[in-house]
């Protein structure tokens, strides 16, 4: 499959013909958990097979021993080594090595956001109650301006400030932060960062050397389609040695990035690390600049068509190169919740209902094997829904 046939549509056919089929429902929720390509679904069942046959051997000495190349493959991805890698289960599990592994006494400081995940934020509070650090919120909107974001977590900084915890793009609305720039700033004042970039890794280009943080961390069963259980730690090499594992490592130091890794888990399923190698090809194989540019039409395209829709209002920043799959809208006056749930009963189609803070509303994230056709039916659906409510209402 070559990227170089993009503006045609047979080539999104064939990336199409690459993806299970998903039913019942017009599946729009791909922030949540991607489906995998048809080729990882199949490696992942022969993987499966082949550890029945004989568990303690085809595990750790077959499946396992072919894991380096597989760090070797996502290094080249995320721009970092291969031994800054550790494989682990998603995201939360990554954002809590982090969170929970830098060394930190009472009275330190931690800068967090009101619009961080919420189990980031639970673990950082975890934190507070039993060692007493301190969690400190900067605050701004999500669709403020990059320069009021830095401006936001420069002004809650002091000297007591030990991390910076940044969210790259927000599950919420798909908003992308000025990442780069906000670590620049961290370092400046001796300040870690750690970087949940759960929803932006493989969807559009990501280095963790141009952004500059010490932990990246990211679920590789959302976007870059490997099955759902994998997730990686990236930790700059000179914050291994003092940052504390999740889980006390099986084999004595001296470690390195190993203390970090699944197998310390104990006993695992080693069959669902076998779909990332595959994933990984195919994700290189499209080409990440083109996956990019493919969700950002996609997401365009369908506002485009729903924007004159009465009440019709986008949470997300439309106008930016940022822009990927990721958006959130609400319908003015109405039972958002109500909608999403007339779209999946009645017209079967799948988004997701989002509540923080001021913010409500339907969450759409379509994948690169969505069709356009497909958006035209979500809108179509969208639209009778909406004057259905209306109708009903009456006169505001």
């Amino acid at each position: 499959m070559s990227s170089t046939d993009l503006a045609g549509d047979d080539f999104w056919e064939r990336v199409r013909a690459a993806y299970p089929e998903q039913r019942p429902l017009l599946n729009l929720n791909n922030a949540a958990v991607s489906p995998p390509p048809l080729v990882v679904e199949q490696a992942t069942i022969d993987a499966y097979r082949l550890v029945s046959q004989n568990p303690d051997s085809t595990m750790w000495q077959k499946l396992d021993a072919g894991l380096p190349d597989v760090k070797a493959q996502l290094a080249e991805l995320i721009d970092c080594e291969p031994d800054e890698i550790a494989l682990n289960r998603n995201s939360t599990e990554g954002l809590c090595t982090a969170i929970f592994g830098i060394p930190l006494s009472a009275g330190d400081r931690v800068v967090v956001s009101a619009w961080d995940y919420p189990s980031v934020l639970a673990a950082w509070r975890q934190r507070q109650d039993r060692e007493g650090i301190e969690v400190v919120t900067a605050g701004f909107d999500l669709m403020d301006s990059d320069d009021d974001i830095v401006a936001a977590y420069a002004a809650a900084l002091t000297p007591r400030t030990r991390v910076l915890q940044v969210t790259h793009m927000y599950h919420w609305t798909g908003r992308v932060v000025p990442a780069e720039r906000l670590c620049r700033l961290a370092r400046e004042n001796g300040i870690r960062t750690v970087v949940d970039g759960a929803q932006i890794f493989a969807q559009m280009p990501v280095s963790f050397r141009e952004l500059g943080c010490d932990y990246y961390i990211t679920s590789l069963h959302k976007w870059m389609g490997a099955p759902v259980g994998n997730g990686m730690l990236v930790v700059r090499r000179d914050r291994i040695d003092d940052t504390w594992p999740l889980l006390a490592p099986f084999d004595p130091p001296p470690l390195r990035i190993d203390k970090f890794d699944h197998w310390n888990l104990g006993t695992y399923n080693s069959a669902l690390q076998a779909g990332i190698a595959p994933a990984t090809r195919l994700h290189k194989e499209i080409g990440v600049e083109t996956i990019h540019a493919r969700l950002r039409e996609l997401t365009r395209y369908w506002v485009d068509l729903a924007q004159d829709i009465p009440g019709f209002r986008l949470h997300t920043p439309l106008d930016t190169e940022n822009l990927g799959a990721v958006t959130l809208f609400s319908i003015d006056h109405l039972d958002n919740r109500a909608v999403e749930r007339q779209l999946r009963e009645i017209y079967r189609v799948h988004t997701k209902y989002r509540e923080v803070r001021h913010l409500s509303g339907l969450r759409v994230s379509p994948g690169i094997y969505t069709r356009k056709d497909e958006l035209d039916r979500f809108v179509s659906a969208l639209r009778e829904v909406v004057e259905k409510e209306y109708s009903e209402r009456g006169p505001l």
